[in-house]
């Protein structure tokens, strides 16, 4: 007798699993951001287990550096703000995308439209809620006419454009090379770098996780065959690291650990290093391997994935939003507690499963179109090479 097997989640389920994964990695790491994990022991009482508060609890509105942001309560960051920027990219483009995409679209949307911001409580540009290496695409494109593909030579070299890759490797689902390249020239705009680099491979894991039957090993391998330079050594040091720990809370010193020699910022978060946040071949951002060490540790597992990353604390809101996306693009939208997508789509005031089911769709026309472009280019290459 044969034993029933569940299907695996349809494109729609890992879509909508990432991006929604994501968001709430975003919002319970939103939280905790730039802290120690013994600090967020000393804070909670132990380790955090879901959605809770402000770190400074009601003095959020002035603790520095905190303040003005209210982070905590199921507010997302600028990670989730700047993921669904992208989606409406790709919803008005509905195509790949390309440095010139940024320009055209992904900066008016930042200058032009006032849009809820949750850890402002307000109506606002999100521009003004967004980070410095964020503000920098909007200097460089629209008011310093920078070439695109050029514009993010200079900038700080973060997690900045990595943290809202998910869509690129949405639309190439499958094809983790074409989500590599594809998110290196929209990060072009961005970043430079290691910073760059990390777009990419992060794009290429996300696309890796939506493969029937993947698995984090399977995810990290592709991931460490598209990365170079540090970003490969760092991954591989922190998937060395990972193997044979099965408890996210005993992984976080180790993983520390591994990516350490990688990382420029330096042992103390907000205390960065001089060298910290430059181009480098050696070097790498320390979210992206964190992110896929917490996947191997977890088994794939949503949960856990994104609790370890909340917990390691430093850059924890990035770290959970790259393992939310890609747990969610591993097991589908069912993996995802509903008791916290619930919570962060309400207190965000977003709905926080659109985003995905209009990037399905575009996913869709997308891979339509390259079929039709493949097909086109067969029949003229045959006619140029006599097959």
């Amino acid at each position: 007798m044969s034993t029933p097997t569940t299907p695996p989640p349809s494109l729609d389920s890992r879509v909508i699993g990432a991006l929604v994964g994501a968001a709430v990695g975003d919002a319970l790491g939103g939280a905790v951001e730039g802290w120690s994990p013994e600090d967020i022991v000393r804070r909670h009482g132990g380790r955090v287990t879901g959605i809770v508060g402000p770190f400074h609890r009601d003095a959020w509105r002035t603790a520095r550096p905190i303040a003005p942001y209210h982070k905590g309560d199921g507010h997302v960051t600028d990670d989730t703000l700047m993921t669904h920027a992208l989606v409406r990219v790709y919803e008005k483009v509905r195509d790949h995308l390309d440095a010139y995409a940024v320009a055209d679209h992904l900066v008016p949307d930042l200058i032009t439209t006032p849009r809820w911001i949750p850890e402002l409580g307000a109506e606002a540009l999100p521009l003004q809620r967004v980070f410095l290496a964020e503000k920098w695409i909007v200097a460089r494109i629209h008011y310093g006419h920078t070439d695109p593909r050029e514009a993010g030579v200079g900038n700080i070299v973060n997690c900045g454009a990595a943290m809202y890759m998910a869509p690129v490797g949405l639309v190439n689902a499958g094809h983790p090379a074409g989500a590599y390249a594809e998110a290196l020239d929209v990060a072009g705009a961005h970043q430079s770098s290691y910073g760059r680099e990390a777009a990419g491979v992060f794009a290429a894991a996300v696309a890796a996780a939506c493969a029937p039957g993947a698995t984090p090993e399977s995810v990290t391998e592709q991931a460490i065959a598209l990365a170079k330079d540090g970003t490969r050594a760092a991954i591989e040091a922190v998937a060395g690291a990972a193997a044979g720990i099965g408890d996210v809370a005993a992984a976080i010193g180790p993983l520390r650990a591994a990516v350490e020699p990688f990382d420029t910022v330096g042992p103390v978060y907000r205390e960065p290093s001089l060298g910290a946040r430059r181009p480098s071949r050696l070097h790498a951002i320390e979210e992206l391997p964190i992110a896929l060490g917490m996947l191997l540790v977890a088994g794939g597992d949503y949960r856990e994935t994104v609790l370890g990353a909340v917990n390691y604390g430093r850059d924890c809101d990035s770290i959970a939003t790259m393992g939310g996306a890609l747990a969610g693009a591993l097991g589908g939208e069912s993996v995802v507690p509903d008791e916290w997508s619930a919570e962060v789509a309400r207190a965000s005031r977003l709905d926080l499963r659109a985003p995905g089911a209009a990037l399905a769709a575009v996913a869709r026309e997308v891979f339509a179109r390259d079929v039709g472009r493949r097909r086109a280019h067969e029949a003229l290459f045959g006619a140029i090479a006599g097959v």
